[in-house]
């Protein structure tokens, strides 16, 4: 699937930087991306971004400062320069891309703005799907980063094709630096969503026997609404490592014809390995807690060695995952990659119910309300002064 990413603001930046480092050091070639923002130092602090790729905006408004958290400014300097950011994407080529995919946090001010004026002119434009991965805050991080993030979330659900949420707050470990605990984050979602995304390119290890393709993904998410994608991984033990474990010559030749036996008499277990897979995918930690069974729509997608993937394996998760889920369309299908891993990723589309985004609502209307009541008291403790101001 080839992808254009645009990163608005900063953590939307960061995270289309590593989405570019990934592919440079996969060679696919299958992503493409630039990045926007209102603050100079956040666009400085990228790697391997183009300088030419890095898109400054509202100069005149805020003078390369960022917007102060303010995403009502966000959006409004982002609708005044569209036609900018509009020619910087058609200006890198966009013939061949198959979907565009806009990163943002949506706590903060130029990418919780942004983001929704961006995906409402390129739907007008161009005739791809318009994805968005949003980044929602952790209740720590205060209300008017959840005000902010209530707002953008409801409006980008409106002007997007689908909306992908990434919760922090599901993801945070305690003790964890700053630093750290976003560098994770942003690779774990790299990680699934880099796979998802790549899968039906031609790798090393040749081309699937069921490829998931651009179509299969765009089919998927048609639906609208907002997703939540699941992840899990296991490592594959080789021959070769299995040879390694043997402590002495005769030991390990004895073993090896254990082992062989022992897979012979175990048919079923590669089946058993990627329905184990894809189990914990859909049942761990998705990039936003939801009910699965409100999905209207679901994607599985196992990747890895071409000898550990199952077809009977990929085709019984498919089923288990249909029982599962509100709807009956699940796609799915392999991705070879020449790897010791073998990962499932399942994408579920259209949610119906997740109690953090109704958490996130209900903190927002609560602090919507607090904020009419303060500039009330505000405006009436000069009211009943009596006393004459200097001047008129």
């Amino acid at each position: 699937m080839r992808v254009f990413f645009i990163g608005f603001g900063q953590a939307g930046g960061k995270v289309v930087d590593m989405f570019i480092e990934q592919d440079k050091k996969s060679g696919t070639n299958s992503f493409r991306g630039i990045v926007v923002n209102t603050a100079r130092t956040d666009l400085m602090g990228l790697k391997n971004i183009e300088l030419k790729d890095r898109i400054l905006i509202g100069q005149t408004v805020v003078k390369g400062h960022g917007v102060g958290t303010d995403n009502v400014t966000g959006a409004r300097i982002a609708a005044d320069e569209i036609d900018s950011i509009i020619n910087s994407i058609d200006t890198r080529g966009t013939h061949d891309v198959d979907a565009f995919v806009i990163v943002a946090g949506l706590g903060g001010g130029t990418g919780s703005g942004g983001s929704p004026v961006l995906a409402r002119h390129l739907k007008r434009i161009y005739r791809e799907p318009v994805y968005v991965l949003g980044l929602l805050p952790a209740p720590e991080e205060g209300r008017l980063y959840t005000y902010n993030a209530a707002r953008s979330l409801s409006t980008l659900v409106n002007e997007a094709d689908n909306v992908f949420v990434f919760d922090n707050s599901a993801w945070k470990n305690e003790g964890e630096s700053v630093k750290t605990a976003y560098s994770r984050l942003n690779d774990e979602i790299v990680r699934r969503f880099g796979v998802l995304f790549r899968a039906g390119e031609v790798s090393k290890a040749g081309v699937g026997e069921m490829v998931v393709d651009s179509s299969e993904i765009i089919n998927t998410l048609r639906g609208g609404g907002i997703s939540s994608v699941g992840y899990a991984v296991t490592e594959v033990v080789s021959d070769r490592t299995k040879q390694k474990r043997g402590f002495f010559g005769g030991l390990k030749e004895s073993f090896s014809k254990k082992e062989k036996a022992e897979e012979v008499l175990m048919g079923e277990d590669k089946s058993a390995k990627v329905i184990a897979l894809v189990r914990r995918a859909m049942l761990g930690r998705l990039t936003l807690p939801c009910d699965y069974s409100t999905a209207e729509r679901a994607l599985v997608l196992v990747a890895g060695n071409p000898n550990e993937m199952d077809r009977k394996g990929v085709e019984k998760a498919k089923s288990w995952v249909e029982e599962n889920i509100a709807g009956v369309e699940v796609r799915g299908g392999d991705y070879p990659v020449d790897s010791n891993y073998i990962a499932a990723v399942v994408v579920l589309a259209t949610i119906g119910e997740a109690p953090r985004v109704r958490e996130l609502f209900e903190i927002a209307k609560e602090t919507k309300e607090d904020v009419i009541r303060s500039k009330e008291k505000r405006a009436s403790m000069f009211d009943d002064q009596d006393i004459d101001p200097l001047f008129e």
